[in-house]
């Protein structure tokens, strides 16, 4: 092999906040071309690495999954094999490929936790890769599996949408929101999105929401604006069936006034309230969200939790029956990931307070 480097992001050690740890223990290092390999490993020259939400939380440990620093972030990847192991059949160098990260990487859970994508080059198994489906991009590629596993992992096994159902999606121009909006329309679902920025809501709409609404409260006030109203009245005074929350925190409260009697009401994440757990890795969650049992009684929910990552690893057949219909829809061309950032590795920290704050449209990417 040649001895040409490259650089990889190494966290040192955990913050006790996300932008802590970006600002203190993250850096930028020189790395070398991996000059071994396996028999059936590959190596992987990395073209993008999806900026998420979870390699957020992971930097102070506030993830369920705790990576031991020093490590390299980067859950998701794509890129081109550079050179295979000698025992390896299923791809070739030249190929373009994306990374699994439930195979390898800081959220995998064998030898190749070490195998971040927010480097230049990563060594994994070759069970870990996979051709490129469809026509997408590196960028759409990286920014595929987490988010549309966990939109199918929702919606279809937890949430059984139906065609013809209304789903309220919180947190729509997220990653994981975003996602949940195209999962639901091809679905045949009908879309009530909310986010708080009408520029990205506007975006959203694009994308095949039929409806969005600002959730975003007036001028001096916290949390979440009222919206019960706007939701009966979209669904002639009923309600919605399935609430897909992803953001937490008072909109979750309200979105329990919006439901109809025995509707499912899906938790995914609490976006909006990061800081339940503690800090560099503690566990507990002294902040925890609380719903009121009251309404979910009365309104006869189904109030369901949504671990994708935990419900794999609990139960790991659960997950070809989601990737073969998600991989149907790519091939088909119906389902296209939405990434409106990129930015270069050497980037990185720009790329992660970007994130944070929220600018973010589907998917952010960076480029090693």
């Amino acid at each position: 092999m040649s001895a040409s480097g490259g650089q990889r992001v190494v966290v040192k050690e955990l913050g006790e906040t996300p932008p802590d740890a970006l600002e203190q223990h993250l850096a930028l290092e020189p790395m070398a071309r991996p000059s071994t390999l396996g028999p059936r490993e590959v190596l992987v020259a990395v073209k993008s690495a999806a900026v998420g939400w979870v390699d957020l939380l992971m930097l102070s440990g506030q993830y369920q999954h705790v990576p031991k620093p020093p490590y390299t972030p980067g859950l998701e990847y794509a890129g081109e094999v550079a050179e295979v192991g000698a025992e390896v059949k299923g791809v070739s160098a030249g190929e373009a490929v994306l990374v699994d990260g439930f195979v390898a990487g800081p959220r995998s859970l064998g030898e190749y936790r070490g195998a971040g994508g927010f480097a230049s080059w990563a060594v994994v198994p070759e069970e870990a890769v996979r051709r490129l489906p469809g026509k997408l991009s590196f960028d759409q590629a990286a920014s595929l599996l987490g988010s549309y596993e966990t939109a199918i992992h929702c919606l279809v096994t937890r949430g059984n949408l139906q065609a013809g159902e209304t789903v309220l999606v919180h947190g729509a121009s997220g990653a994981t929101g975003l996602a949940a909006v195209h999962v639901a329309k091809l679905l045949g679902a009908r879309v009530i999105a909310t986010g708080r920025s009408d520029e990205k809501l506007a975006v959203v709409k694009a994308q095949g929401a039929d409806v969005v609404l600002n959730t975003r409260a007036p001028e001096g006030h916290g949390g979440a604006r009222r919206f019960r109203d706007e939701v009966k009245a979209l669904t002639g005074g009923e309600g919605a069936d399935v609430v897909y929350d992803g953001v937490g925190g008072d909109i979750s409260v309200e979105s329990l006034k919006c439901l109809k009697f025995g509707a499912r009401f899906l938790i995914v994440g609490w976006a909006a309230t990061p800081f339940v757990a503690k800090g560099k890795g503690g566990r507990g969650a002294p902040n925890a969200n609380l719903l009121p049992t009251n309404l979910i009684m009365m309104k006869g929910l189904d109030v369901l939790g949504c671990p994708t990552i935990i419900s794999t690893v609990v139960n790991p057949a659960i997950r070809a029956p989601r990737q073969k219909l998600l991989f149907d829809w790519v091939e088909s061309g119906r389902l296209v990931p939405y990434v409106s950032h990129a930015f270069p590795l050497s980037e990185v920290k720009e790329a992660l307070r970007a994130k944070w704050r929220g600018d973010v449209i589907g998917g952010a990417v960076l480029h090693p």
